[in-house]
């Protein structure tokens, strides 16, 4: 399943009625990929949520279907007209190396794959689609977007937070909107799928197609995504620094926080494919700071035995050691704003070795924005290319209210109501986990008695 890429297959599995994948009505218009010789989606196939044969022994035993997904791909019949259908595009939340190359993707699908003309981009995220947005859609051609994947960010802009959903349906109405691509995390989804539900409640016949956009890698039923394995390449210039300021000195410790609010995929990979790290924290795990089996006392072993320790942080791990005052204050996203790990723990540790009488460096490296705002690599780039044809796929076949997944090592057509109801994490019982814990020979409990 690729454990490494962050595959988390939850205890309780949802029902195979709850993955049915909504459609706006009967797709009966031949699709112009025939021409092409394109080989279809075989309907009657699924994609298995469970790799393991006792689960699948478990569902055979009771006689009924295994829970299972509609697999991505195109459709030998259409929903949509191509020449007549009108399409949007809205990017969401915080930057991530590969929106370009989603946009890039979809534009390019429906133009050169099924000769859509009308072609609109929303700026700043849901608030574009605001009718008290600061600027109005943008038209999109293919020419225009040649070389738009060799940057970072999103030629569209982005935004966080919600918006009213009459309002947002009333600007799809005016600039009638068939079809809408909300690329974005658990945040934009959970407003997609309160878009389409708006949209069903009058009666309208509007696509919502979701790609999800999280560096973190923290959203369900989705192996890997994009921008994630961009953000655990990069991250290695970052360790390999630390490791050689802390190497160079007494008691020298590199200490680097990368993102990861609840999840800590990017520390984890990150430390696995690097070898230098000493000590991994997540916020699946936790730890105290002092008492006996804390992390600073086994961070005093470390520098007994090596002279020189490397700390890698996720930005949401040990939270509740700061201040339990924040822990209600939320951003625009709704989100708990976070205090910054990376220093509370540069002074704490800097405190500790004071108070013993040692000599000591602390170098603190934060390179969140300079990893969110890069390029996508070749391995996200080529990923990002799939997903925005699978999209488009899904929305000229009359899929709605879904997101494009992979699972299983196959895309898929996931309903958003089964995505936003719960967070992908690390299990601290796991295998990957376990691999961490190996790598960096750290105790299995840094909390304190």
């Amino acid at each position: 399943m690729g454990d490494d890429e962050g595959a988390v297959i939850p205890k309780r599995l949802p029902s195979l009625e709850s993955l049915t994948v909504e459609q706006l009505g009967t797709a009966s218009l031949p699709s112009p990929l025939i021409q092409r010789g394109q080989r279809f989606t075989d309907e009657a196939h699924r994609v298995l949520l469970s790799p393991f044969a006792h689960h699948l022994e478990e569902w055979l035993a009771r006689n009924e279907k295994p829970p299972s997904f509609e697999p991505a791909g195109p459709r030998r019949n259409l929903y949509f007209p191509p020449d007549k259908v009108s399409c949007g595009i809205v990017t969401c939340g915080g930057l991530c190396p590969g929106v370009n190359d989603v946009i890039r993707s979809v534009v390019l699908t429906l133009r050169n794959g099924y000769g859509v003309r009308r072609i609109l981009g929303f700026r700043y995220g849901y608030a574009g689609l605001s009718s008290q947005r600061h600027e109005d859609p943008v038209f999109l051609e293919p020419d225009e977007l040649k070389r738009i994947h060799q940057h970072g960010g999103t030629i569209l802009g982005s935004s966080r937070g919600p918006r009213d959903l009459g309002d947002m349906v009333d600007t799809l109405l005016r600039w009638k909107v068939d079809v809408l691509f909300t690329v974005g995390g658990d945040g934009t989804l959970r407003g997609a799928s309160a878009l389409w539900e708006e949209t069903a409640k009058r009666g309208l016949k509007i696509s919502v197609i979701g790609v999800p956009k999280t560096i973190d890698n923290d959203l369900m039923w989705v192996e890997r995504s994009f921008g994630f394995a961009t953000a655990v390449q990069e991250a290695q210039t970052v360790i390999r620094a630390a490791h050689s300021e802390a190497e160079a000195a007494w008691n020298g410790i590199g200490l680097v926080k990368l993102m990861g609010r609840h999840s800590g995929f990017i520390a984890a990979l990150a430390t696995l494919t690097n070898g230098d790290v000493d000590f991994c924290l997540i916020p699946e795990v936790p730890f105290t700071l002092h008492g006996q089996g804390g992390f600073l006392e086994a961070l005093d072993k470390r520098l007994e035995e090596r002279k020189h320790a490397v700390v890698v942080v996720a930005e949401g791990a040990g939270q509740r050691l700061l201040s339990e005052a924040n822990m209600e204050e939320r951003d625009a996203s709704g989100n708990i704003r976070l205090e910054d790990v990376g220093l509370f723990l540069k002074h704490e540790m800097g405190q500790h070795l004071t108070s013993r009488g040692e000599d000591f460096t602390i170098k603190y490296i934060d390179p969140s924005y300079t990893l969110r705002s890069l390029p996508a690599n070749s391995m996200d780039s080529s990923f990002c290319l799939v997903l925005g044809q699978h999209a488009v796929h899904a929305a000229m076949a009359g899929r709605t209210n879904m997101m494009v997944g992979f699972w299983n090592y196959a895309f898929t057509n996931v309903p958003l109501q089964v995505v936003v109801g719960e967070r992908k994490q690390i299990d601290p019982e796991g295998e990957l986990w376990q691999r961490v814990l190996g790598a960096t020979l750290q105790p299995t409990s840094l909390v304190g008695r």
